[in-house]
């Protein structure tokens, strides 16, 4: 059996919906609590890394200091071309382990279920290609990737934020959006924090529930597929 490295960057964000369908097709997951403590491995065996999301920049190290280990997990495996799926952070941290780099509260935040566009780029990718020209993905974020790695291909935008998704060598893939989350994830949601931020936080709810269906569809099969190169690896 496949086996796949995941780091939790906080209390709230699991792999969720992502890791059940990674399961669902033969792949185990370690997920390590790193937020809370809990040690990452120096020289891991598994056949792959996922990195969550959270809110911090890749090298704030001074408020969660797993970070620069998780950076090295993420170098090694580039080195090795074992396949890697970073998540919003860990998109971002892939990113900047890679020659990219990321800026904080960067452009105008993205919050709930988000238009996506699928670039010409994407056509022969092994996550991406053939699906739907518009897609969307819950976001949540006021960090961004200012500049890709040096050689990455560029895959996804969004009309905020433009690199959304992109892949470094044939088996690292980083997304800024957040494939595991569903609208059970907006629903549960600070109303008040939103409101504050002049957000209706109704109408977030309603818009990814509306858009949830065919969302689900698409990230469900990404996973079908990143499993598929986990296990070919």
């Amino acid at each position: 059996m496949s086996r796949l490295l995941v780091v939790q960057n906080h209390r709230g964000g699991g792999p969720g919906r992502f890791g059940d369908w990674l399961t669902a097709e033969g792949v185990a997951l370690n997920v390590v609590h790193a937020y809370a403590g809990a040690p990452l491995p120096r020289r891991p065996d598994h056949d792959g890394v996922v990195v969550l999301g959270g809110g911090y920049l890749p090298d704030d190290d001074a408020r969660a200091p797993w970070l620069a280990a998780t950076r090295a997990l993420v170098a090694t495996a580039l080195e090795r071309g074992a396949p890697v799926f970073g998540i919003c952070l860990g998109g971002q941290l892939l990113a900047q382990v890679a020659g990219g780099t990321v800026r904080g509260a960067h452009g105008e935040p993205e919050m709930g279920s988000t238009p996506l566009t699928l670039r010409r780029e994407a056509g022969d990718d092994p996550l991406l290609r053939g699906l739907p020209e518009r897609v969307t993905a819950i976001e949540r974020h006021v960090d961004a990737i200012t500049a890709l790695p040096p050689g990455a291909v560029w895959l996804m935008a969004s009309e905020r934020c433009p690199y959304q998704a992109f892949r470094v060598g044939e088996r690292a893939w980083g997304v800024q959006f957040h494939p595991e989350a569903g609208a059970d994830r907006v629903r549960a949601w600070d109303a008040g924090r939103l409101r504050a931020q002049g957000l209706d936080p109704v109408e977030l709810c309603r818009r990814a529930e509306l858009d949830e269906p065919a969302s689900e569809a698409v990230w469900h099969e990404v996973a079908r597929r990143f499993a598929s190169v986990v296990a070919g690896a």
